[in-house]
């Protein structure tokens, strides 16, 4: 029988500093930062309801009404900014999930505008979008109404930064009387980036601006954010924590007018819904519909009400399992609404 000696294996160290140091990239890689956001779908809240205890719709000045119909507005929850994106390794994970997206940074968050400025323009969005709901609320009731255009928001940096403020009331421009936003606008892009005289209110004086328009994307802009401030007949409060945005819009309307209809909206049936409103009920378009009809069916809703310009997003990303009823304004919403009630299964979509 012949023995052999073996010897101890000897160990490598080359082989296990490049281990190593694979190990130390592979981590590193994974906490660096991915210039990449995150969204998915996130949290509902029902706005004939409470958050924190407090009513998301309350009303001061005329009688209001319990509702059994739950009406939600849907968001979308974004990991991620720019100052601090979600590492690699988070982001891989969301590419294979078909609930969540990734997008690049600046996609969702302008690179012109640091965090705190997208966070102040979403509130002011937000805040205004609530003042269009509840005159298209009010309005839909008879009550008459008057307003005002306002600055929302004065862009730092932009033409009228230094120049006018937030809280200003728009008068006239170029001598022409400002009365409604388009009016504005149409205004603006006529000056042909020649320098225009703005008019404002600010804290009862009168005062006289002289600003310089800057073309953007084609389209020439003072740098500022308007709403309109209406004198309400009621004092309606809407409290949505720190939600931002203008997409609940038509949804807040529903609510307002719910508030203040004597009965359910729809009994105790679960509407939610997505758009912009406008002053004169006309539901926009949103970003997210495609995560927000996944939040609607992950909810069991029975009816989502959704703008009709969304038709093409709809088609491509509709949940088997959720009724999506397009509307292009307050009224078609109200009727999508009422054919529920009755029991009609001639909705409109978005294939007609």
């Amino acid at each position: 029988m012949t023995y052999f000696e073996t010897e101890p294996r000897r160990k490598n160290p080359a082989g296990w500093i490049f281990l190593a140091v694979f190990i130390i990239a592979a981590g590193i890689g994974v906490l660096l930062p991915s210039g990449y956001v995150i969204e998915r779908p996130g949290t509902s809240f029902d706005v004939n309801g409470e958050v924190s205890g407090v009513e998301v719709i309350s009303v001061v000045g005329a009688e209001s009404f319990e509702s059994d119909t739950r009406l939600d507005v849907l968001t979308v929850s974004v990991l991620g900014n720019q100052d601090s994106t979600p590492g690699w390794l988070e982001i891989f994970l969301a590419w294979l999930d078909p609930e969540q997206q990734v997008l690049p940074v600046d996609e969702v968050f302008p690179p012109n505008m640091t965090t705190e400025e997208v966070r102040a323009e979403s509130v002011a969005m937000m805040e205004s979008s609530q003042q269009e709901a509840v005159a298209v609320a009010l309005s839909e009731l008879g009550y008459e109404l008057s307003y005002e255009v306002y600055i929302s928001m004065v862009t730092e940096g932009g033409a009228s930064s230094g120049v006018l403020v937030a809280g200003d009331f728009v008068k006239t421009v170029d001598g022409q009387t400002v009365s409604t936003i388009e009016q504005l606008q149409e205004l603006i892009q006529q000056s042909n980036g020649e320098p225009v005289e703005v008019e404002v209110e600010r804290d009862g004086e009168v005062l006289t601006r002289s600003i310089t328009p800057k073309l953007v994307e084609g389209r020439y802009l003072i740098g500022v954010m308007v709403g309109y401030t209406y004198d309400f007949p009621l004092e309606i409060e809407l409290e949505l924590g720190n939600v931002g945005g203008p997409s609940g819009g038509m949804i807040f309307a529903l609510g307002v007018f719910d508030k203040l209809t004597e009965g359910s909206l729809l009994n105790d049936s679960h509407i939610a819904g997505t758009g912009t409103i406008s002053s004169a009920g006309n539901v926009g378009a949103i970003g997210g519909i495609d995560l927000k009809m996944l939040a609607a069916s992950r909810d069991g809703v029975d009816l989502f009400l959704a703008p009709r310009e969304n038709c093409p997003e709809i088609i491509s990303s509709q949940p088997e399992d959720l009724l999506v009823v397009p509307v292009a304004d307050f009224t078609e919403a109200l009727a999508a609404i009422e054919m529920y009630r009755e029991g009609s299964n001639a909705f409109p979509s978005c294939e007609n």
